[in-house]
């Protein structure tokens, strides 16, 4: 089956500052680069440097895009690199090595798409109380006024946050990522903090004439195949979903989380003042999609599913997470239709907000010869991802965009480079990039689109 893109179908790719970057010389510390000093933190002591050695292969990577002939590129900022302990003076060097990139993608006709926050906290507003501290909201829309006071006139999208599920539940309750905390009250408080401070980030932005506002989340369908976990399907998604959207479209906290929470958290940080300000009008919304969850009674032991764990779930009733094949090398289940799911899910939330999907990709399994680097499961769960969005365009649904997860090989966080997305191959020892069969695909696809 050829597929068939229209024309006016925005095709991207995207990568995230901390993982490719590098040079920790040339900037502040973060939250990941602290994680990363704990031993066994992430799984194969990988470090924030050099990881791709972005910062000085940058005329390389723009060229690379260049060759795959990509409409845009979705980057993030370093909060670091450019404020490097998080509030007050800037870097002139990294607000530099910004420019570079910024101008390199319109040099080559790529339109670039920022991230201000992917997961990247300075390590001095960590040790304030992080994101479950109201003050980091505040710092960071101070930031986003930075950074949108010199680059509101090349950047053509901007997006706040990316996953801030990941960075409070991730990061705060279940501890197993940065800044490793475990906390479930502190979890609660982070999400609400994140979406505080998209808030008051929209506000600056907007003020400093940045077109094309919005932000990144990581809607996940939950669903079960024994009606009995009907409660805990509804607990999950008011958790992974709701709470986020329900913010975001000015409905508050749902009034069930409330209730099932109530035993971590007496929600005292929801304050009456911020309703206004939660629910910033956004001209765009970005899902990043790679699976669902499938929950199922308390039985066998859970499936090793990375960031599928009870203890990222404030609250968690008895369950577990039994996701199937087949699987990614994540332990994620490949279900392309639940993409679909997420999307309306968005839809029904925001009505009349366009919606791009900025990432979608996996980490499985390739065959590497003398003719090359083989991934044709990667390859075919991007195609069919895109038939899905095909689809949902045709049924009417506002989808403008999609970005493959991710360009370049990375670090993955807490796997270290043990886990492999991107359609380019990096060499953790040499930096070496080499094109994937997945990439020469996507390149073709661009150049028949439409």
């Amino acid at each position: 089956m050829t597929l068939q893109i229209p024309s006016d179908f925005e095709l991207g790719v995207a990568t995230a500052a901390w993982q490719i970057e590098g040079d920790l010389a040339g900037r502040g510390r973060s939250i990941w680069d602290d994680f990363a000093e704990i031993p066994g933190a992430i799984v194969d002591g990988a470090t924030g440097d050099p990881a791709c050695d972005h910062v000085h292969r940058l005329e390389e990577d723009l060229d690379l895009l260049a060759w795959l002939a990509v409409d845009a590129y979705r980057f993030s900022f370093s909060w670091p690199r450019v404020m490097p302990t998080g509030s007050g003076p800037t870097s002139p060097e990294g607000l530099g090595f910004y420019d570079r990139l910024v101008d390199g993608l319109l040099e080559r006709g790529i339109t670039p798409v920022a991230t201000l926050y992917h997961w990247d906290l300075p390590s001095l507003l960590e040790s304030a109380g992080g994101w479950p501290a109201r003050d980091t909201a505040y710092r960071f829309a101070d930031y986003a006024q930075v950074v949108a006071e010199r680059f509101a006139d090349r950047v053509d999208r901007w997006a706040t946050l990316n996953e801030p599920w990941c960075s409070a539940f991730l990061g705060y309750c279940s501890g197993t990522f940065a800044p490793g905390r475990s906390d479930a009250g502190d979890s609660l408080a982070a999400i609400y903090h994140l979406i505080l401070g998209h808030g008051l980030a929209v506000e600056r932005l907007r003020a400093a004439q940045a077109r094309n506002v919005g932000i990144v989340l990581n809607l996940i369908p939950v669903v079960a195949d024994d009606l009995s976990m009907e409660p805990v399907v509804r607990h999950i998604d008011g958790l992974q979903n709701r709470i986020v959207l329900d913010l975001l479209a000015g409905r508050g906290v749902p009034s069930d989380l409330r209730e099932s929470c109530a035993s971590v958290t007496d929600w005292a940080f929801v304050r009456d003042e911020d309703t206004p300000v939660l629910p910033a009008p956004i001209d765009w919304l970005g899902e990043n999609y790679y699976t669902i969850y499938r929950v199922a009674p308390v039985g066998e032991a859970d499936a090793d599913a990375i960031g599928q764990e009870t203890a990222a779930i404030p609250a968690c009733p008895p369950m577990r997470f039994a996701p199937r094949e087949p699987l990614t090398d994540m332990g994620w289940e490949i279900l392309p239709s639940g993409l679909e799911s997420a999307l309306r899910m968005a839809t029904d939330a925001l009505p009349g907000v366009p919606l791009w999907v900025c990432e979608n990709g996996a980490a499985i399994p390739e065959v590497t010869d003398e003719t090359g680097i083989h991934d044709q499961v990667r390859t075919d769960y991007v195609r069919d991802h895109l038939e899905v969005l095909v689809r949902m365009r045709e049924k009417g649904f506002d989808i403008r965009g999609y970005y493959v997860w991710s360009l370049l090989d990375n670090l993955e966080w807490a796997s270290g480079w043990t886990k492999k997305f991107g359609i380019v191959r990096v060499d953790p020892a040499t930096g070496e990039r080499t094109v994937k069969d997945s990439a020469r695909w996507y390149r073709s696809l661009i150049a028949e689109r439409g």
